[in-house]
């Protein structure tokens, strides 16, 4: 696909009112151009997210670029990296807190045209758990904790990670591997992927 085609693309997704009745109304987050190598998928904007319109643009950002040793101007270079949530918008807050999953039907609509207008990329990182079930489908484990701890048996091309909500302290205390195994390998997958 052309870069012009993608940038049509892109704005059909960007257009997007699918999801018309979402709690603060449809706005697509997503950043991507024809030569980026890198992909992060995520699980979808929060409300910070939705007011910037900037993808990753709070804590949990700040927290996945500190994972990935990268700086914000590389991290929002669209040019080397691509950012497609698994839900392109906010959808809104759980009963119980925090935010509700992706919209189920928001993925299969757009990702396959997406992905496959993205012909240079060498490495997807699957953030999250919605991400890596959208995915990785049948070859996902049981849990989060399963699918990132098989980290090698997705190949050099994809990635599964957690969240990095705040959340996440907690579990990365109680696997000490994320942090002595997971992230070296990770960023050098992302330095290796970025240097063309």
């Amino acid at each position: 696909m052309s870069a012009a085609a993608l940038e049509a693309l892109l704005a059909q997704a960007r257009a997007c009112t699918h999801c018309a009745d979402l709690p603060l109304g449809p706005r697509p987050v997503l950043r991507a151009r024809v030569s980026a190598r890198l992909l992060i998928i995520g699980q979808a904007p929060g409300t910070r997210v939705h007011a910037s319109g900037v993808p990753w643009d709070d804590r949990s950002g700040d927290r996945l670029r500190q994972w990935l040793d990268l700086d914000r101007d590389t991290f929002y270079d669209e040019s080397r990296i691509a950012i497609i949530p698994t839900g392109l918008c906010y959808p809104g807050t759980a009963p119980r807190g925090g935010d509700l999953p992706p919209r189920p039907d928001c993925a299969p609509l757009w990702h396959p045209r997406l992905l496959a207008a993205l012909p240079h990329i060498v490495l997807t990182l699957l953030v999250g758990s919605h991400a890596q079930a959208f995915h990785l489908k049948e070859r996902r484990a049981a849990t989060l904790t399963d699918t990132v701890r098989a980290w090698r048996e997705y190949g050099p091309g994809l990635l599964p990670l957690p969240h990095p909500s705040w959340r996440t302290g907690h579990w990365e205390k109680q696997n000490p591997w994320f942090a002595a195994e997971l992230l070296p390998e990770a960023r050098q997958r992302v330095r290796a992927a970025l240097s063309f």
